[in-house]
């Protein structure tokens, strides 16, 4: 398999949902947890169409909670590859809300996801940021991943020394 050449916009993918009463919680935004259900499921979509090959979720690096979703708005969701390494693949996700009422768009989250090609014969291609956005976010793939890598060791070594035994077991 060789090595293709791929633009951000190559591996786009774009969701659309309605806010509705089950979607909310106390407070009357959108529960972040179903936020995150179908974030990372579009995120994996674009990862796929980088690898073309099965990946699986490693991490959810950062998430910028902007402004909330309310009862009626919706949410696209927009993910693009920014980045990969040799079984490593960096999403960037956006979630633009709008006001159906009124027609007005905001940005209410942003997102940056890591995934994984499990398969180590699969080859990964390169990206190419074509838009102003897409090259300001792919400049800062290299030293996210320097960073996501160093937080990694960090927790690595903080998980080392987490206990497995129930609390009422410790003497």
């Amino acid at each position: 398999m060789s090595k293709k050449e791929l633009t951000c916009r190559d591996t786009l993918a774009i969701t659309s949902h309605r806010v509705l009463a089950s979607d909310l919680n106390e407070h009357g935004t959108v529960y972040g947890g179903r936020l995150l259900e179908i974030l990372d499921g579009t995120a994996s979509i674009s990862a796929s169409r980088l690898g073309r090959a099965d990946t699986v979720t490693a991490s959810l690096d950062e998430l910028n909670f902007i402004a909330p979703f309310v009862l009626n708005d919706s949410f696209c969701i927009e993910t693009y590859v920014t980045g990969a390494g040799t079984r490593s693949i960096e999403v960037f996700a956006k979630i633009i809300g709008e006001h159906l009422d009124t027609g007005e768009r905001y940005l209410g989250s942003t997102a940056f996801l890591t995934f994984v090609v499990p398969d180590k014969k699969v080859i990964l291609g390169d990206i190419v940021p074509v838009t102003a956005e897409e090259k300001l976010i792919c400049s800062g793939y290299i030293s996210r991943k320097k960073a996501r890598q160093a937080a990694y060791l960090k927790q690595k070594d903080f998980q080392r020394n987490l206990s497995l035994q129930h609390p009422w077991d410790i003497h």
